[in-house]
């Protein structure tokens, strides 16, 4: 039987795997996508990812490159402004609250927000329309073998593909990087995560809030209208029991808690979807290739959901790769080529998840003087200019 012939064979379908599908799409390689799950494109959906992805300056860049920008605008908040707020005092009040003004070193917002959902929908329907672009949603990969010229990747239809490269963008438990025996260092933080969308009565202006007491953060993102009301979307970060709690609490109880932990910024919210609980990790991969295997996004790193940096370095990845394949096709998923993305990549990534495992560790004290610590330390930091521009270009994408 003749086994079919791509350039590249993307694991994963989800909002990494289908931009990168896009991205090397639209750039003229042949590339075959597959998840062994359809995506869910519907908001009301059962399983449907109802937290939200800050694209930010960089990565809409690579969006547009993709053609997929267009599609995405009309349903695009801005974040015009990132607000930080300690409320750990003895009440859940704000005690300090720092803002950064994209306006002040850019003329367009610091990044757009999309629910995720909706980003597989057009993402998914976009790809429709690239004859170099096929998508096997419910066919994942069973096996994977590689060798010095060319990969091949057993399908779960009992179809073979040959391929010079193989993406890997099969999130934290990858079964591409398992098979590539690649390790990982996994943090737990005994962590989760609670994710719906709430409307409120005071309008969110385009400011995305971080709200600090303990447990980890509350951070309100900017959405569109939703019903004719301002809305936002909440990722509340908290010990795993607590959640759990918060999860199975009746909905009136439900909003009593969050009310409170918001500290009514927006006046009373009131919830606009269902639940839904996410694990919080860090991890990093050891290394970020195999032989003709890449590693990108969750396959790679896993962040806890702070300061919008998740999947903004996972379309990092996806930059350089793309950069090294435009500039010699020919040694597409070569050693020289994945050994180069592994060096300009595996260092900033590291950095990245150390800055943002101390933010969270900071987010989750518990003891006062500590939370008091913070506030004093945050106000210190957050002061001086120079820190201030740095965070700004980090919340600009910037390299830092």
């Amino acid at each position: 039987m003749a086994m079919a012939q791509y350039d590249i064979v993307v694991s994963g379908g989800g909002v990494a795997g289908l931009t990168a599908a896009a991205v090397f799409g639209t750039a003229g390689f042949s590339v075959l996508c597959v998840d062994p799950s359809p995506p869910i494109t519907e908001r009301e959906t059962k399983g449907a990812d109802l937290r939200t992805t800050a694209f930010l300056q960089p990565a809409q860049a690579l969006l547009d490159r993709a053609g997929l920008w267009a599609r995405l605008v009309p349903y695009a908040a801005d974040l015009q402004v990132m607000r930080i707020v300690d409320a750990g005092g003895e009440t859940p009040e704000p005690r300090i609250t720092k803002e950064f003004d994209a306006s002040d070193i850019s003329d367009r917002p610091f990044g757009w927000n999309l629910p995720n959902w909706l980003l597989r929908r057009e993402m998914v329907a976009h790809l429709e329309t690239l004859e170099s672009v096929t998508f096997l949603p419910g066919t994942g990969t069973t096996s994977l073998f590689t060798r010095e010229a060319e990969a091949r990747v057993g399908l779960s239809d009992g179809t073979k593909a040959r391929c010079r490269l193989v993406i890997a963008a099969d999130g934290r438990n990858s079964p591409v990087r398992q098979a590539a025996g690649v390790d990982v260092k996994t943090t737990r933080y005994g962590q989760k995560a609670l994710a719906f969308a709430v409307t409120h009565p005071i309008p969110h202006a385009n400011v995305s809030t971080e709200i600090h007491r303990s447990g980890g953060p509350f951070t309100l993102v900017p959405l569109p209208d939703h019903d004719g009301r301002p809305s936002s979307a909440i990722v509340w970060m908290e010990e795993g029991p607590e959640v759990l709690r918060l999860a199975n609490l009746t909905v009136p109880e439900f909003e009593a808690a969050m009310n409170e932990r918001s500290c009514y910024l927006f006046g009373p919210l009131t919830l606009a979807s269902r639940r839904t609980v996410w694990p919080i990790i860090s991890q990093v991969a050891e290394r970020m290739y195999s032989e003709r295997v890449a590693l990108v996004a969750e396959a790679a790193h896993v962040v806890p959901p702070i300061g919008a940096q998740g999947l903004n370095m996972s379309l990092g990845d996806m930059r350089v790769l793309l950069e090294l394949a435009e500039t010699a096709p020919d040694r597409l998923g070569s050693r020289a080529m994945l050994e180069t993305y592994h060096r300009r990549r595996h260092a900033e990534v590291r950095a990245r998840v150390a800055g943002i495992d101390l933010l969270n560790r900071a987010s989750m004290m518990r003891a006062q003087p500590l939370r008091d610590a913070r506030a004093m330390g945050l106000n210190a930091i957050y002061s001086l200019a120079p820190v201030r521009k740095t965070i700004m270009q980090l919340g600009l994408g910037a390299r830092g």
